[in-house]
């Protein structure tokens, strides 16, 4: 007669199932079904850009922020785009849906004023980071990689924002903090950081591993600074590139300044070979770029 104790242990939870547990109990935001959509096309080997085309039209807001996004001076078009199809095809797949995750990503959360700020001081730095790419990255990222990234760096604050209701304070603290590192002030006081969790938001939308890393390690000093360590060169150039982007920005407006640039600045600067008294220089050359309108 068999027992209870007989019977085979039921088998452990799955990876994905886990993960997505993990992604609801810190309140990430469910992958937006159209990035699920426009992955299943990027895999055919002829993408139905037209049925792509009606679902994202079917969306005003989003049809025409995509539109918008294409013909920004971002990316250097010489022809305007119309209509959604128009975008996808001069974007591509790959990077329209990058375009449409940074969309969406804004509006996922609800609109407050403090969140406003955040997001336009993102968009800036993502913007500012693409520019740097092309003008002082020396070909190692490609803007657009770069734009993601500073699009995506700190998506993990919002999520922490609506999920503890302290963590402006701790925020705050971890801002001034001079010389432990951003995410240690987090953990001393969270049972996360927000590296951790806009890296899981990064690869549960899909972005590529690189991003993903990149946002986990933004603020590791020996990420940095010491090429034998993992992840690899193109997420330690998207850090240093959106470090020297905020640096740009806080002493253009002489506001949010942090104490971040202190402790990572050196190390960015070397790892994107320029030099201290280039500086000035580059600011002078980036004002166009941040102050333009979104």
């Amino acid at each position: 007669m068999r027992s209870a104790a007989d019977d085979p242990p039921p088998p452990p939870p799955s990876i994905d199932a886990l993960l997505e547990s993990s992604l609801k109990d810190i309140g990430i935001p469910p992958r937006p079904t159209i990035l699920d959509r426009i992955s299943r096309e990027m895999v055919q080997d002829e993408p139905d850009y037209k049925r792509l085309s009606t679902i994202i039209g079917a969306d005003v807001s989003l049809s025409a922020s995509l539109i918008k996004t294409a013909n920004s001076p971002f990316f250097g078009y010489r022809n305007r785009v119309r209509s959604v199809n128009e975008a996808l095809m001069m974007l591509g797949l790959d990077v329209a849906s990058r375009a449409i995750a940074g969309i969406i990503l804004r509006k996922v959360f609800p609109n407050s004023l403090h969140l406003e700020r955040f997001w336009d001081a993102s968009a800036r730095i993502a913007r500012l980071s693409g520019w740097l790419a092309q003008h002082v990255g020396h070909n190692k990222l490609r803007p657009d990689d770069a734009y993601t990234f500073g699009l995506f760096r700190d998506c993990g604050i919002p999520v922490l924002l609506q999920r503890f209701p302290g963590y402006e304070k701790i925020l705050a603290s971890a801002n001034n903090e001079a010389s432990r590192s951003f995410t240690v002030v987090e953990n001393s006081q969270l049972p996360t950081n927000h590296a951790m969790v806009g890296c899981l938001l990064a690869q549960s939308w899909w972005l590529p591993e690189e991003t993903s890393l990149a946002i986990r390690h933004h603020h590791e000093l020996a990420i940095i600074e010491t090429p034998s360590i993992t992840p690899p060169l193109t997420s330690r150039y998207r850090i240093a590139i959106a470090q020297f982007a905020e640096h740009l920005m806080q002493r253009h407006t002489g506001l949010s300044h942090t104490q971040e640039w202190l402790k990572l600045g050196t190390a960015c600067l070397r790892l994107l070979d320029i030099a201290e008294d280039d500086i000035d220089a580059i600011l002078a050359d980036a004002v166009a770029v941040m102050e333009a309108e979104d």
